[in-house]
């Protein structure tokens, strides 16, 4: 079964680290984008993480209704049975829950994950996001030590985010500034309230410069050496062994396969991929349109050409777009090749 068991989470990223390498994770917001990611990762012989947001979740459900909890149950129960046909692995992880979207988002999803264990069945999802970044340090820590006791009991990976990712996703918008940027105290801050692994096994999404979407060259200043600077440091105050914590790169579309090559190396065992996956997706859809405008469209009383506006006809090809973008990625990340069933 792809869909990975806890245990074969926490090997995917032990391997990562051990082998220095990051698996994608891809933001999927329909069936048909599951299907890209999933055939990206196979055309690359990489495992990987699909993921949604709280407005993923949303469209999931229904855009005309409130119940995103069940838009992301919709989205790993769909992604656990297509996922049947692909010889990977893959795990399934919700992204960017802010505060105002814990109680409909990550909160009801900790109750399906315990109820299900109390029937003697597995989480739909291998790991959560909180996203404390609009918070202060104190209270994101706060409040992950309260998600931590029960993603742990769950046999869940925790994710946090430390610093602040500039642009916006998703309505989580923060501005371009010296605050994109996590500082070794945060990290010890964040070390002393979730452990090293003991209070539950967690992965840190520290800022670098990081900003979601694609800017222009100049706009983004990203320093993933950084990274190499908390983790010596907090190495050398808690007696750990090399890159302590499992770290998390976000706002990674547009990067450089340099920059993406030293964060991997800093620790990163995982990238979030969004905006070059969705336009790859769309990119594609418009070139269908465009070269087939008289087939797409009934003009002047003609019947238009249902082999092109079928949209099966012109999904098919977004969905192979999408994919290469992801081997694309699992490329640049060093898991190309790397799945545990190759």
């Amino acid at each position: 079964m792809p869909i990975a068991t806890p245990e074969q989470y926490a090997e995917m990223l032990d391997r990562a680290k051990q082998n220095g390498f990051a698996y994608p994770a891809v933001n999927a917001s329909s069936s048909s984008t599951i299907n890209a990611i999933l055939q990206g990762f196979a055309e690359a012989g990489s495992d990987g993480i699909i993921q949604v947001t709280t407005g993923g979740a949303d469209y999931f459900a229904g855009q005309t209704v409130k119940a995103r909890a069940r838009g992301a149950i919709a989205m790993a129960t769909f992604a656990t049975e297509v996922a049947k046909s692909y010889d990977i692995t893959v795990a399934l992880h919700t992204d960017h829950c802010p505060k105002s979207a814990l109680d409909d988002f990550l909160l009801p999803l900790l109750d399906d994950a315990e109820e299900r264990i109390r029937n003697g069945e597995a989480p739909l999802f291998q790991s959560h996001m909180w996203d404390g970044s609009a918070v202060p340090l104190g209270e994101n820590l706060e409040i992950a030590q309260e998600i931590i006791k029960r993603t742990k009991a769950n046999n869940q990976v925790l994710e946090v985010e430390i610093g602040v990712v500039g642009g916006e996703e998703d309505g989580v918008a923060n501005e371009i500034n010296e605050h994109l940027y996590t500082t070794l105290d945060d990290a010890v801050a964040t070390v002393e309230a979730l452990g090293l692994g003991e209070k539950g096994r967690y992965m840190a999404a520290l800022t670098f410069g990081n900003v979601h979407g694609v800017y222009k060259p100049g706009n983004v200043k990203l320093r993933p050496e950084l990274l190499a600077e908390i983790q010596e440091g907090l190495q050398e105050k808690f007696g750990t062994g090399p890159k302590p914590l499992d770290l998390v790169f976000h706002g990674g579309s547009g990067s450089t396969e340099e920059e993406i090559a030293t964060a991997v190396a800093n620790g990163v065992v995982k990238m979030n991929i969004d905006t070059d996956t969705q336009y790859a997706y769309s990119r594609s859809v418009a070139d269908s349109v465009l070269k087939n405008y008289d087939g797409f469209l009934k003009i002047d009383g003609e019947v238009g050409n249902k082999k092109i506006y079928d949209p099966r006809s012109w999904g098919k090809k977004a969905e192979t777009a999408t994919a290469a973008r992801v081997a694309e990625a699992a490329k640049q990340l060093g898991s190309f090749g790397q799945s545990q069933r190759s």
